[in-house]
């Protein structure tokens, strides 16, 4: 059996269980382990990015001379290179040579962050920060693709531990570093921190890091770059971040600039689809997903990333609206979390090579499903710093088994030529997750606080002998305090004020709720993965 093996995925009846691809007898030249944590550090600066200016927002635009308006643009600049360049990464790892491509993209990134310290305009920020998303978008499949090669089948899921762990702990720690380092430095210093640790994995990666011998620069890729392809791409995550960013504001379909925006995603995304698939050299080989396997995958993979990401702004938003917290006080609350899975995400890890990716899914998401109702209980007007980083520390523990088993999963039965590709298309779908899911609870707190608002009110009426005697008793606490003249109007304002919170309260609360129900759907979802053998990775059939 040679051991090549085609760039294209088997037809269509095989797909559910490929035939088991031959292995190159290679290993790197160096101990794994020291490879995985060099690339995850490049990985955590760029994740790290995604997270860390969102509460420097308002410094920024202060400082730059712009609205607040105009400062989300920082984020969304970002985002959108960053989902342009993910899908990227197998052509321009073929182009290059992946370890080239890898030290490239921290180079742009490293550079572009300095750029962004120095930038003396909001113009200028922002097209330096097209230039620093472009850079990081290339760095997290690559990571990731780095172990899954650099690693034996059975211990790739341990490996994938601490691609987790950079993934998932990033954003938790990124809002209370950048409110720390914006409150006693500058908001400059965000972005001028990347500059050592970008130099430091420039000289690991450059020392440490080798390509696999079926990994081989072709510099006629450049000729047959698919610029189409990129085209299409372009619009459909320019229009999908710009309606995600801006919906809410623009009361959504409702605004014809979101409509607009909308339809530039879903052109953009049925042309890209239709174009790739023709295509023989695709900027995205959307034929793996002929794989049952992936195809589940990506879609189980976006949904966690929607998770994580939705999470790691629905708790901090909720402590500091309701709870009068500060941003750095919030964020702190998020790191108990932070610090459990430093012991969690090793024991999934090693529990991939005891157990199969499908039931460490499935008890992944049956844990979510337990956490969001923890959650809608939990969530009170009382809530002590203590409760809150007791109730991170309980969303983060699933994380870790449905990150690592799906990104197992999505390897098995995979041409390993493929690597790059299927690094580059289950991140872009983590990506893709988490902008929409952090939109869309978002929009769901806000409708479900309207809801309960218009419900509550309803009890407040002059005929009701609560609301009269509960408005009698504050009337007469305030006008003791401040004179009977302005007792009424006082009590009023205060119970409206409790009427608004208690809304809000309910609104988060059930979107908790909801998301607890999803989980249960993708507990029936992932009994479809087919059930590899433990420790199987690239190339391992699976079997039932």
């Amino acid at each position: 059996m040679s051991e090549s093996q085609p760039s294209s995925p088997a037809p269509a009846r095989h797909m559910e269980n490929p035939a088991p691809a031959p292995q190159v007898g290679w290993k790197p030249r160096v101990n794994p382990w020291l490879i995985a944590m060099t690339v995850a550090l490049a990985a955590f600066m760029e994740v790290l990015d995604t997270s860390i200016a969102n509460v420097a927002l308002p410094h920024i635009a202060g400082t730059l001379g712009a609205s607040t308006d105009e400062g989300t643009w920082v984020l969304t600049s970002y985002l959108v290179a960053n989902a342009i360049v993910l899908p990227l990464g197998g052509w321009a790892s073929s182009l290059m040579g992946r370890r080239n491509f890898f030290v490239f993209c921290i180079v742009v990134f490293t550079v572009a962050s300095f750029l962004c310290g120095a930038a003396p305009t909001l113009p200028m920020l922002l097209v330096f920060r097209v230039i620093q998303g472009a850079g990081g978008g290339g760095m997290q499949p690559m990571a990731q693709a780095i172990m899954a090669d650099s690693f034996e089948p059975q211990k790739r899921g341990q490996a994938f531990s601490i691609y987790g762990l950079v993934t998932v702990l990033a954003p938790s720690i990124g809002p209370t570093l950048g409110g720390w380092i914006t409150d006693n430095f500058s908001w400059r210093w965000i972005f001028f921190i990347n500059i050592p640790v970008g130099i430091l994995a420039f000289i690991l990666v450059t020392r440490l890091v080798d390509d696999p011998p079926w990994i081989k620069p072709d510099r006629s890729q450049l000729r047959h770059m698919d610029y189409m392809g990129l085209g299409f791409l372009t619009v459909a995550m320019g229009g999908l971040q710009i309606m995600l960013d801006k919906g809410e504001e623009n009361d959504w379909f409702s605004s014809g600039f979101i409509q607009f925006f909308a339809f530039l995603f879903i052109a953009g995304m049925v042309c890209l689809v239709a174009w790739e698939w023709r295509q023989k050299n695709p900027l995205m080989n959307l034929k793996l997903f002929r794989y049952k396997n992936f195809a589940i995958c990506c879609f189980l993979m976006m949904l966690v990333g929607g998770v994580l990401n939705a999470n790691t702004v629905l708790q901090p938003q909720y402590m500091q609206q309701l709870l009068g917290w500060t941003a750095t006080t919030s964020g702190m609350a998020l790191t108990a979390g932070g610090f459990a899975l430093l012991f969690v995400m090793p024991m999934a890890g090693y529990a991939t090579g005891k157990v199969s990716a499908r039931t460490l899914t499935v008890i992944g998401f049956s844990l979510f499903v337990i956490t969001f109702r923890y959650a809608a209980v939990a969530t009170t007007l009382d809530m002590t710093f203590g409760a809150a980083s007791w109730l991170r520390v309980v969303q983060m523990l699933p994380l870790p088994f449905c990150f690592i088993s799906i990104t197992t999963a999505a390897y098995v039965g995979m041409p390993k030529e493929q690597s790059n590709q299927v690094a580059g298309l289950i991140n872009f779908a983590r990506n893709i997750g988490g902008s929409i899911l952090i939109a869309v609870t978002n929009a769901q707190v806000t409708n479900r606080t309207e809801w309960h608002q218009q419900h509550l009110q309803s009890g407040m009426q002059a005929g009701s002998i609560a609301f009269q005697q509960h408005t009698q008793a504050l009337s007469g606490f305030f006008g003791g305090q401040f004179g009977s003249s302005n007792g009424m109007g006082l009590a009023l304002a205060n119970l409206y004020s409790q009427l608004n919170r208690q809304a809000q309260m309910q609104g988060y609360q059930d979107v908790y709720m909801e998301l607890s129900w999803m989980s249960m759907g993708l507990v029936v979802l992932a009994f479809l993965l087919s059930k590899n053998r433990p420790g199987a990775g690239p190339g391992s059939s699976a079997i039932h």
